[in-house]
């Protein structure tokens, strides 16, 4: 039994998750898996269920029908874990841009240094990009810088998706009412915590392109997170009753 599940929500990603499956399991500390998968076509669940015969006691599959976002894929995650009683819940994305090694590192933030909840950052001392041309970077970089203007959150990589919860953190969330579906989900839900007290620590972490597969990234995800910090300015946030 883990005290922990690493959710990692999917949709066409048959090149990556075999060996991402694998790579989790290989670390000395033991994570258990849930994939979320929106219906992929090219066959990604039917890979997870073959896997499960392997890792019967620590690989889950919830199949949702059509792609319907990764917000929504999380909070799908978030509540089967909580559910599950698992004590701390990672987001992480399936193509290997998040190292897995970290995993453990933002794992002990919250086991053993007493935090709610641990980012993997790109932008603390210690942290980076790998193979990212100059534009990317420097507009990932000022989006953050953004957020944080707006919102008045000390959090430096706002956008990040490679986290870890606590469950008093997402038990006192109500996550009915996390509305945003792509990248602003993360930054929703980073200053949702945080104006509700909960205290998160930047773990530095190289991102990675992905190599496999593509790139979910679309206008309107980055409309989203761009008019969406407006919108989370002004809302009132209460905890869970």
């Amino acid at each position: 039994m883990s005290d922990s599940l690493v959710i990692i929500p999917t949709y066409n990603e048959k090149e990556n998750i075999e060996k991402m499956i694998r790579k989790v399991h290989s670390l000395s500390k033991a994570f258990h898996i849930l994939i979320v998968d929106d219906g992929s076509p090219d066959g990604t669940g039917d890979i997870v269920k073959r896997l499960q015969l392997e890792f019967s006691e620590s690989l889950y599959i919830q199949e949702r029908k059509g792609k319907l976002g990764l917000g929504t894929a999380y909070i799908h995650g978030f509540k089967w874990g909580l559910e599950k009683e698992y004590d701390f819940i990672f987001e992480m994305d399936a193509d290997f841009s998040h190292p897995v090694d970290k995993l453990p590192a933002l794992y002990k933030a919250c086991a053993k240094e007493g935090y709610d909840f641990s980012i993997g950052s790109r932008y603390v001392e210690g942290g980076g990009v790998s193979n990212w041309d100059k534009k990317r970077l420097y507009l990932s970089y000022f989006a953050s810088i953004y957020v944080r203007s707006i919102l008045w959150v000390s959090i430096k990589d706002t956008t990040a998706g490679f986290m870890c919860y606590s469950r008093k953190v997402l038990e006192t969330i109500d996550l009915d009412k996390i509305k945003f579906i792509g990248y602003a989900f993360q930054i929703e839900m980073k200053y949702t915590a945080t104006k509700l007290g909960f205290k998160g620590k930047e773990v530095p972490i190289t991102f990675k392109d992905r190599e496999l597969g593509n790139s979910k990234m679309n206008s309107s995800i980055f409309k989203e997170a761009i008019f969406g910090v407006f919108k989370l300015k002004f809302k009132k946030i209460r905890a869970k009753k």
